[in-house]
């Protein structure tokens, strides 16, 4: 079908042709409507005439335009005209990779830089669980600006060779994933593809690193004289090697292309993030120090790439570490791991050269390992699965054995000297220790009776809390402890100091995410990093007195873990996620509803269909977004700036607290109409509910100077009225079906049930310290509880008669690499639906000079 020129393609009017091809013809066009150019590909009618290919090009342009990224060609709106279906597209002016590597091979910055931008694409494709399965140099644009983009995502699997189509491609199946069905183009397609077998984000590292092959050589990696052949070269032979036809080639550039090309897709790149990492420290460290401009400080990375220079990077030989005090500073990062895994822990050794670490990779048990500043190595120490809590003077080592999660997880605290030898068991269920600097003694964290606290000497309570201690390190001169404490929110933290005599002094509040702190070697400050989108992430440096400063504000997001004497820092290269799964009332298997970079659960719909959620991260801009999204729908929409709490049970309302302010709650519907902003109040909410009628809420908050409580509040008019002691722990509320009961965490850290219509408040038989409340079943005799954090989240179905305890299920994603917790779980239909939030980190352990 050709459209002439002055044509309307629905509401687009054509300009021209562009060009045509087996898979359809490509228009120039205007869109009246926004005064824009837009390029229009109408695809053969056959599309239409298969129902079910139809069904599956459809959903799989909703999802191609739901990716928003500078390296991937925006798709607009998707339509039919005359039984052909069309899909409206950003409008390109440039060439495709094909034409550029038509002039021969490229330059190798050329080639890193269009690898970079490749793969910054790819990561936020996968991230949203799309797989492009057809990557190859004619679906890469280069814009006349030097902008690549990623053309055809959530296309190139659907698609059929038509007649006519080039004789180099190999049929693209319509059935996606299943075993047996071809996918993908021979000569980028990866071993699993050629087998038939499914294909996920590592058949795409696959194809990337044979288009990065053949820019850096100018031959294809994979070529015969017949299909077969080039089918059999994939599966069995490796390329030349990159020396043979480019001397100039760094041999860290070769190392990533061999390792995106292993053909087990288990021992290739993971994932796009990954490539992109190392590629980003190929760039970093082979740029001419000429080139280096000191705009506050510049930072420099080294990993496994180029071994040699990192080592002597990090005796101190290399020329990247540069300090002038009118030029700025110029830091030196050195990587001492090489692989993205989770971290809990890790401290140098006494000889300020010996780093030990607490590492889990692919979800499995963490392993304490030690390396070198400077190696590539690093050596499993031979301990019992575990955490490193701590390293004294002596070179002792302080270690929780069978600990599994980073939050509130406690296993055996054991002492065992890091030259060699068997632990010596100290005491149970311990979360955290610190060495007194004379390295004779330890202060520890336990988690008793549902309150965290510090012990020093052990059995002697320094502090305790309701909520959750997440580090803790002695001073220097030995007088007292730094800790961040958890606040009321469960998201920012406090930085506080306890003299041994347990008196307690407040040094900052409102740290996000604070997870690492050390102290200076000289005693006078403590050090602690917090924040999570690159905007807020910060290292601060705070005095006893309260005074602060910023010792450094960037981008990458190190979780700082200790100090050596000659005041360099260790921590980990961290990535943050927070990432949502839900099972609706009729699917076989859950779906992952991540949104932007960290999206949060706040509650599901009675009918189990919808979920409300929060954005906290970067995406959700300064003050957070709250947001809709229906299961098996690729969109979600935005409700308005701050944080959900619950949904009616209706659905048409959502209950949230305005631009972040738990003082300013506001009704917001999720359909047509206004926001009904409610009548201010002191009580500073943090969890909310509705009542099944609709009249009133029930919400969980403070009056300054007060713990927290729950309060019945009508919607209408009326004040708020308490209904449970104060003193309850930081966690969810649960309603009863018929709105009399609500279950909430106790003081003492076990569900407390709360009548809302008078009455003494009772424990939940059955209850065990540290769960959480989920929902009622609807004949309001079994309640569902889980353990905030733990890994999986074990479900449990409390006989509120009885106090019979039945596992339910446990919930965890499938790719557990990095999940360190399970939190914010809902259930609607008596368990036929579900959904939950996870925290993802991952990352690398890093040594960084050049910081004061």
């Amino acid at each position: 079908m050709s459209l002439a020129s002055g044509s309307r393609l629905g509401p687009y009017e054509i300009v021209s042709p562009i060009g045509a091809g087996g898979m359809g013809e490509v228009y120039r066009a205007k869109d009246p409507r926004l005064g824009r150019d837009v390029a229009i590909k109408v695809l053969p009618a056959s599309f239409s005439s298969d129902a079910d290919r139809l069904r599956r090009f459809e959903q799989e342009a909703k999802a191609a335009g739901i990716l928003n990224h500078p390296n991937i060609t925006a798709v607009y709106d998707i339509g039919s005209h005359d039984g052909a279906p069309y899909v409206v597209q950003e409008l390109l002016e440039g060439e495709t990779l094909r034409t550029v590597l038509a002039g021969g091979r490229l330059s190798t910055r050329r080639a890193v830089d269009y690898s970079l931008q490749i793969m910054h694409g790819l990561a936020a494709a996968h991230e949203k669980g799309i797989v492009h399965r057809d990557l190859k140099p004619e679906n890469i644009f280069v814009t006349n600006d030097g902008r690549v983009k990623l053309l055809d995502f959530g296309l190139a699997k659907l698609t059929h060779t038509e007649e006519g189509s080039g004789a180099t491609n190999l049929p693209t199946a319509t059935a996606g994933t299943e075993p047996g069905v071809v996918l993908g183009t021979l000569g980028y397609m990866s071993p699993e593809q050629v087998r038939g077998r499914p294909s996920d984000a590592r058949s795409d590292i696959f194809a990337f690193g044979a288009i990065l092959y053949e820019m850096l050589s100018g031959k294809r990696a994979f070529h015969g004289d017949s299909a077969a052949d080039t089918m059999s070269a994939i599966l069995k032979e490796d390329p030349p090697d990159l020396s043979v036809t480019n001397q100039s080639v760094p041999p860290g550039l070769e190392r990533i292309v061999r390792h995106c090309l292993e053909k087990n897709p288990e021992q290739r790149f993971h994932s796009a993030h990954d490539v992109a990492f190392d590629l980003e420290t190929l760039s970093s460290v082979s740029a001419p120090s000429s080139a280096v401009k000191p705009s506050g400080r510049s930072r420099f990375r080294v990993t496994a790439v180029l071994p040699l220079l990192a080592l002597a990077i990090g005796l101190g030989i290399g020329w990247l570490l540069t300090r002038s005090g009118n030029r700025g500073t110029y830091l030196n990062y050195v990587s001492v791991s090489f692989r993205r895994a989770a971290f809990q822990n890790a401290f140098f050794a006494p000889d300020g050269n010996t780093v030990v670490y607490s590492e889990s990779f692919g979800g499995g048990p963490y392993r304490i390992l030690s390396t070198q500043v400077g190696s590539t190595e690093s050596r499993a120490l031979g301990l019992p699965d575990g955490d490193i809590l701590s390293i004294s003077r002596n070179g002792e080592l302080a270690i929780s054995i069978g600990r599994r999660q980073f939050i509130g997880g406690g296993g055996t605290l054991a002492r065992v000297p890091l030259t060699g030898g068997a632990p010596r068991p100290v005491l149970e269920s311990v979360i955290l220790a610190s060495w007194t600097p004379d390295g004779r003694d330890l202060a520890i964290v336990r988690r008793i009776g549902g309150k965290s606290r510090i012990e020093f000497p052990m059995s002697n309570v320094l502090y305790e809390t309701g909520g959750l201690i997440y580090a803790i390190r002695f001073s220097p001169k030995g007088d007292g402890i730094a800790f961040i404490s958890e606040e009321a929110s469960g998201v920012t933290g406090e930085l506080q100091f306890v003299d041994l005599k347990g008196k307690v002094r407040p040094l900052a509040k409102g740290l996000t995410y604070a997870r690492g702190i050390a102290w200076r070697p000289d005693g006078k400050e403590v050090w602690v990093s917090h924040g999570i989108a690159d905007s807020d992430h910060e290292i601060l440096a705070i005095a006893l007195d309260g005074r602060r400063r910023i010792v450094e504000h960037e981008a990458a997001r190190i979780q700082l873990q200790d100090i050596s004497k000659d005041g360099r820092i260790l921590g980990f290269d961290m990535s943050f996620s927070g990432e949502m799964a839900a099972r609706g009332p009729a699917a076989r298997d859950e779906s992952n509803l991540t949104w932007l970079d960290y999206s949060w659960l706040d509650a599901m719909s009675s009918d189990g269909k919808t979920v409300l959620f929060d954005e906290i991260g970067g995406g959700g801009g300064k003050n957070g977004a709250f947001y809709l999204r229906s299961i098996g729908e690729p969109a979600a929409v935005r409700l308005g700036e701050g944080t959900g709490l619950a949904l009616s049970r209706d659905g048409q309302w959502a209950l949230a607290t305005a631009s972040g302010d738990g003082h300013q709650l506001v009704l917001v519907p999720t359909g047509p109409g206004q926001p009904r902003p409610l009548a201010r109040s002191d009580i500073d909410a943090g969890w909310g509910e509705f009542l099944p009628d609709g009249e009133a809420i029930l919400v969980k908050g403070s009056l300054p100077n007060h713990a927290e409580r729950l309060y019945l509040r009508p919607l209408a008019s009326g004040e708020p009225k308490p209904v449970s002691p104060e003193g309850l722990s930081q966690g969810p509320i649960a309603l009863s079906p018929d709105g009399k009961l609500a279950a909430t965490p106790g003081p003492d850290g076990k569900i407390l049930l709360c009548p809302l219509d008078g009455g003494s408040p009772r424990a939940a038989p059955g209850s065990l310290p540290g769960e959480v409340p989920v929902a009622f079943r609807s004949d309001g005799k079994v309640l569902f509880a889980y353990q905030r954090s733990a890994v999986p989240a074990a479900v449990y179905g409390l006989d509120l008669e009885t106090g019979k305890r039945e596992l339910w299920k446990e919930l965890a994603p499938a790719d557990r690499n990095g999940v360190y917790r399970v939190d914010r779980v809902a259930i609607a239909n008596d368990g036929q639906a579900y959904a939950y939030s996870y925290g993802r980190r991952i990352g690398r352990v890093v040594v960084v000079d050049g910081l004061k």
